[in-house]
């Protein structure tokens, strides 16, 4: 399935989530029989970690159509990256969409200058440069800064070599930076 087609099919299902319309696809038996041997998801979906944000759900897909990672602050580092070469080049997945979301925890421990200590601060540290842009910016610092990292690591995603730019590049593979809405349930293309 192409990229746009695939993002299609996500609005639409993220549609149904806002207004209450679940369809629950591919969630029963015979799916989960038919993915015994293979996958095929139709997105990578990086997104942060918490518990709020749920792809499978706010998209409402079902069993084997997302290929899903989820860290803090929806960052990219080697292990991310690699998850997602893996989809783009053995699954055939066309569509990647780095999904921040409102409130984002991680984002707001990057907003001060604190360190938390432990594996954390690794985390805040790929969070900062977006940090520093939303602070140039009028508005909401902390939708900004989540915005703005959403952005900037859908941009390192399509400059990871040497699978994930070839596949931008020549290969119709498309990155989107998104925003979720808590409050509402709406995702937001950025």
């Amino acid at each position: 399935m192409d990229a746009d087609k695939a993002l299609e099919i996500l609005i639409k299902g993220n549609g149904r989530y806002v207004d209450g319309q679940l369809k629950h696809p591919h969630t029963d038996n015979t799916r989960r029989d038919d993915l015994k041997g293979s996958q095929n998801p139709i997105a990578v979906i990086l997104s942060c970690a918490d518990s709020r944000v749920v792809p499978e759900l706010l998209f409402d897909q079902g069993l084997g159509d997302l290929f899903v990672i989820r860290v803090a602050g929806n960052i990219a580092k080697d292990k991310v990256l690699g998850s997602m070469e893996y989809a783009v080049k053995f699954l055939n997945t066309k569509l990647i969409i780095v999904l921040g979301h409102e409130n984002c925890g991680a984002v707001s421990a990057s907003l001060g200058n604190d360190d938390p200590g432990g594996h954390i601060g690794a985390i805040i540290q790929k969070i900062k440069p977006a940090v520093y842009l939303a602070k140039q910016m009028e508005g909401d610092l902390l939708t900004n800064a989540v915005q703005l990292n959403a952005k900037i690591v859908s941009e390192e995603v399509k400059d990871s070599k040497p699978i994930l730019n070839v596949a931008v590049n020549t290969g119709g593979v498309k990155v989107v930076p998104a925003y979720y809405e808590l409050s509402s349930g709406k995702v937001q293309l950025l």
